[in-house]
Formats: structure tokens, C-alpha cells, sequence
């Protein structure tokens, strides 16, 4: 690939949005970001105004494209999971095992670490489970919910060790402060959810070193007058925390004394199902048959199962909804994410991937490019 010239449209980079600029790719890389006005030789692409910022940013994506994550074709189904999203727009996503056997644990791990540079978009697992509490299970199956072991805490740790990043989300009811500790001091980026814990207990695990809070609101003790539970600790406590805002896990008005409240520290996740990207009316999740329906997905007894939702979906309501200014909403998807996990994506800047995406002015996506590569749809020069 040479040089192409993005040009014609604002630029979110990230944290700040600006006009008259256009950003010069050169292959897979970001190599400047210049005035519209002095551009060097290359393939211009006119984008015709809307808004370019940088590729989307997930950290809670359980499937996509027909599949789910699940361990029987671990490789294949990241594969899959990832390029389903990056045509949604999320060029950078961290796929999510929801609790499941040890052994399709160990084969999911085993299969990050042989994704690590060889599925674009991959940028670390994320296990949502089982170490879970069994008092908040949502649609994760009772029977695989379970407390740490020391071999649990060696293979997480073990596989940290070979990917860019690994985010667990855990209960206090199922791990102890020490693991947490242990969890923290490898690299692991440990998150509390599916958890009816007190404010004490989460804070207990904050201290050591629980940084996360998973899908704010859901499947979690919820904020009282006299126990503040897990929905008090992460509004009061310095923890960052996934927002699904789709309008049906959390309604606006709680979403919006959630963004008063807590501010930068939260990010946007979809929680996205094996639906995502497709016209699938229903799927199977560990023996339930999961139902499509009015933007929702529900299990038989009508629990919520994942969400109906992309993140350029996500970020239109929370700009038409929640009423946020829409560098508020981008950042949500791109750079705060981006940061959670260590990384420098979700921004756009010289010598960073060309990983990028591009909005109408009513925030449909027009265009997605990843490592520099046109995805589907996308304006060629």
C-alpha cells in the first residue's frame, strides 16, 4: 500500500476535535496529521464531511458474525469475532469467554496467545468468568460459576505472560484479596461483576488492585440507603467501569447520574452476542436458546442475555439520548478504553495503526479502515 490522504471531513483524535485536517496513512501506519491545505502527493480520498476518528475500541465482545467465544474453535471464532466487528467499525476489540468449563478456558487462552499478530483487531481476551459469584449468574450457567484455585490463579497468570492483554472479571464472593494481588502483579486486569457484594467487600478488592467495574448496573448489589453495594463503590470509588448504553440495560436517567457521578472513568462496551453483524433472529449460548427481539436478547425466561448492540450504535445514543457532547461519546469507545488496557490505540496519531473510522453526519458508520486496509463499504481512493 502507498500513501493515501484522508481529507473533507472533522478529525476526532482521540480526545479533541478539529477542522481542516487531513491524516496521510502510509501502509499499515498513521503518518501525519496536516493542514487540508498543504497536503503532500498521494491517493486522495474526499470523505465529503461526516467526522473521521479512530477505529473503535471493546472490551466486552462474547461474539459476532454467527459465533460466539466458546472454546471449541477458539482460533477460528476470535477470527471471526474480530472481522465481524471491524466492519461495525471496531477495529480493536478484546474477545470474552463467558464462564464455561476448565477446559474450554484453557483452550480459549491457548488460543489468544496463537492470535497474538495473526488476527487483526486482536487485542487481548477477556474471561468473564467463572470466578463469579453465585448470586448474580445472569445467563452464565450455574453449574461451571465457581471459586479460584491456585492452578486457576497459575494458568491466568501463565497466559498474561503471552498476550497484549488479559482483563478477568471476578466477584469477591469467589477470589480473595490475595489472588487479586497476585492477578494484579502479573498484568492481569482484574474487573468485579456478577457479584451481590457489599461496598466494604468491593472496596476490600480495589485495594487490591481490582481496577474495573464490568456492565455498570447489571448483574451487581445495587446502590441503597444504607449498603452502597457494588453500583456505590463504583460511583465513589476510583474505578473505571463498562457503560451498556443501549437504553434497555440501563435506563438514560441512570446513565446520566452515572456519567455525573463518575465521569472519564467510564468507557463503552457492547456486550455483543453471536448475532452481531448478522440477521440471526436467535443462537445458542451453553444449552439456552438466546431470542432476538425489540434490540434485546433474552434467554426462555426472559433474562438478558448479552446485548443487540454495536459501538458506533452505542455512541449515537449516548450523543442523542444522554445528551453528551460527542468528543465525550468518542472517547468513550476510542482512547479511555484504549487506556484501561494499556494500550496507545483509540487515538490518531503519527506513527500509531491506521485503524480508523468514519461517521456520517447522523453517525452512521461510512467508513472503516484497519491497519490501513478499506474495510467493506469503505470510500477507496
Amino acid at each position: 500500500m502507498g500513501r493515501v490522504i484522508l481529507t473533507g471531513a472533522r478529525l476526532f483524535d482521540g480526545q479533541t476535535c478539529h477542522d481542516g485536517k487531513a491524516v496521510v496513512l502510509e501502509g499499515a501506519q498513521i503518518a501525519e496529521i496536516l493542514p487540508a491545505t498543504d497536503l503532500p502527493e498521494g491517493a486522495r480520498i474526499d470523505l465529503g464531511g461526516g467526522l473521521l476518528a479512530p477505529g473503535l475500541i471493546d472490551l466486552q465482545v462474547n461474539g459476532g458474525g454467527g459465533v460466539m467465544l466458546s472454546g471449541a474453535d477458539p482460533l477460528s471464532e476470535i477470527a471471526t469475532i474480530c472481522a465481524a466487528h471491524a466492519k461495525l467499525g471496531t477495529t480493536g476489540l478484546l474477545p470474552t469467554l463467558i464462564t464455561t468449563s476448565a477446559r474450554q478456558t484453557r483452550a480459549v487462552l491457548a488460543a489468544g496467545v496463537a492470535a497474538v499478530g495473526r488476527v487483526p483487531g486482536f487485542l487481548g481476551l477477556h474471561l468473564e468468568g467463572p470466578h463469579l459469584d453465585p448470586k448474580r449468574p445472569g445467563c452464565h450457567p450455574a453449574e461451571h460459576i465457581r471459586p479460584m484455585t491456585e492452578d486457576d490463579l497459575d494458568l491466568i497468570c501463565e497466559a498474561r505472560a503471552g498476550l497484549p492483554a488479559l482483563m478477568l472479571t471476578v466477584a469477591p464472593a469467589s477470589v480473595t484479596s490475595e489472588q487479586i494481588a497476585k492477578l494484579t502483579e502479573a498484568g492481569v486486569t482484574v474487573a468485579l461483576g456478577h457479584a451481590a457484594c457489599s461496598f466494604a467487600e468491593a472496596q476490600a478488592a480495589h485495594d487490591a488492585g481490582a481496577r474495573i467495574v464490568t456492565h455498570l448496573f447489571n448483574a451487581m448489589s445495587q446502590l441503597g440507603s444504607r449498603e452502597p453495594g457494588l453500583v456505590g463503590a463504583a460511583l465513589s470509588l476510583p474505578f473505571a467501569a463498562g457503560l451498556i448504553a443501549d437504553g434497555i440495560h440501563v435506563s438514560p436517567e441512570s446513565a446520566r447520574l452515572a456519567l455525573r457521578l463518575a465521569g472519564d472513568r467510564l468507557f463503552l462496551v457492547t456486550d455483543a452476542m453471536a448475532v452481531a453483524g448478522t440477521d440471526l433472529p436467535d443462537f445458542d449460548l451453553s444449552g439456552q436458546r438466546i431470542h432476538r427481539a425489540n434490540r434485546s436478547l433474552r434467554t426462555e425466561n426472559d433474562t438478558l442475555a448479552g446485548a443487540d448492540l454495536s459501538l458506533p450504535e452505542a455512541i449515537r445514543f449516548s450523543v442523542e439520548v444522554l445528551d453528551l457532547p460527542p468528543e465525550q461519546a468518542l472517547a468513550m469507545a476510542t482512547a479511555r478504553p484504549a487506556a484501561v488496557i494499556g494500550s496507545n490505540r483509540g487515538r490518531i496519531a503519527p506513527g500509531l495503526p491506521a485503524d480508523l473510522v468514519h461517521f456520517s453526519d447522523d453517525w452512521q458508520v461510512t467508513g472503516v479502515w484497519q491497519g490501513g486496509k478499506p474495510q467493506a463499504n469503505s470510500p477507496t481512493a
